[in-house]
């Protein structure tokens, strides 16, 4: 898939992913009569889910500490930045602006729809001014930006068998990030049910999972398990040390009926400029291929440590010269660090990447190794 195409709908997934999302969830007013269980009867509930088709609207809201540089603009008409003589220059381009975008959806309040059924998975990003879709059947990837009234059209070739794409990114929904925190559990994780509570008008448990793991950035999640599916209706993240959150998503209504199908045969509107891909299998898809280090060839990337403490280490990554770059990370020996409340990010000299929820001086020991 061209690098172009997936750079502009990679705002959440990857912070997600590493955050192992972290939750306390706001409650709704009203009374909650639910059957007393235990964490692990609850972990269950969660983990034992089947939900196969729903509805529903959600908001998010992030306050990670990115360090986002007070003379960039990201409201409406795009980021820019001023140079040194207070001029306004699109410095770094195109890659700037996708990397504000990213930035854009990891600050401040959003709110979005999911519709997940049988025939495929829609997502819709809005907020004042737009909304972006991501229709995502068997056979294609719809992306539309209503703003750039631009489509992108990703078509699986004739004869692919398999599971329909899965797009990355965009807003992370409630269901999303209480995967990732369940992936961190290990026996470095206490759990805890607070009290029962009203959430998109659904009773819920409150599962709280909290880190016993010295490196990790990340204080406690607290997971909204509803009380007769077991799906997840919030997640918020807290960082350690810190009484606000600094990440949430939570719905505000859901529905598990089998949506329209006519949400998911999406056509572009009139006057889109619309780019058509189509995506091309690797050479032995479909057959059992021998393990990387079954070959003696070196794998991309490795993970350090696990649950909570997990690092991601990619080796021979090209940093590209940009300002925008120098503004988001500092400079510290050895490398430069991008240092967030939920996450941290190393670019070391030799070209490597280190990426966890950790604090920076755990990245920095591994870097070092």
């Amino acid at each position: 898939m061209a690098r172009s195409t997936w750079q502009r709908w990679l705002p959440a997934g990857a912070v997600v992913a590493l955050v192992a999302g972290t939750v306390t969830v706001t409650s709704q007013a009203g009374a909650v009569d639910l059957p007393d269980k235990s964490p692990q009867d609850v972990l269950t509930l969660l983990l034992e889910q089947d939900v196969r088709a729903y509805s529903g609207a959600f908001e998010t809201s992030a306050d990670l500490g990115l360090p986002v540089p007070s003379d960039i603009d990201l409201g409406p008409g795009g980021p820019e930045m001023e140079d040194a003589a207070g001029a306004v220059a699109p410095e770094g381009g195109e890659d700037a602006q996708e990397v504000l975008s990213a930035l854009e959806l990891l600050t401040g309040d959003n709110s979005g729809r999911v519709f997940v059924g049988e025939q495929g998975a829609r997502f819709q990003h809005t907020d004042t001014l737009s909304e972006r879709n991501v229709v995502v059947t068997e056979d294609d990837v719809w992306f539309y930006d209503s703003e750039a009234n631009a489509a992108t059209h990703l078509v699986l070739p004739e004869g692919h068998e398999g599971e329909r794409p899965q797009p990355t990114g965009t807003l992370p929904t409630p269901e999303e990030l209480a995967a990732s925190a369940v992936e961190a559990l290990e026996p470095s994780t206490e759990l805890s049910v607070g009290q029962h509570e009203r959430v998109a008008g659904r009773d819920a448990y409150t599962l709280t999972l909290t880190p016993r793991a010295e490196e990790t950035l990340v204080g406690g999640v607290t997971i909204a398990v509803d009380g007769e599916t077991g799906f997840p209706l919030g997640v918020t993240v807290t960082a350690r040390g810190q009484a606000e959150p600094a990440l949430q998503a939570q719905y505000t209504d859901i529905d598990f009926a089998e949506p329209d199908a006519d949400l998911f045969d999406f056509t572009a509107p009139a006057g889109a400029t619309v780019e058509e891909e189509v995506l091309e299998l690797p050479a032995d898809a479909g057959t059992h291929a021998a393990p990387e280090h079954a070959t003696g060839a070196t794998p991309p990337g490795e993970v350090l440590g696990e649950g909570w403490g997990a690092v991601v280490v990619v080796p021979d990554v090209e940093v590209p010269d940009d300002p925008m770059l120098d503004q988001l990370t500092e400079q510290v020996d050895g490398g430069r660090l991008l240092s967030t409340a939920l996450l941290s990010v190393l670019l070391t000299d030799d070209g490597r990447v280190l990426a966890g929820a950790v604090e920076p001086a755990h990245l920095l020991d591994l870097a070092g190794r």
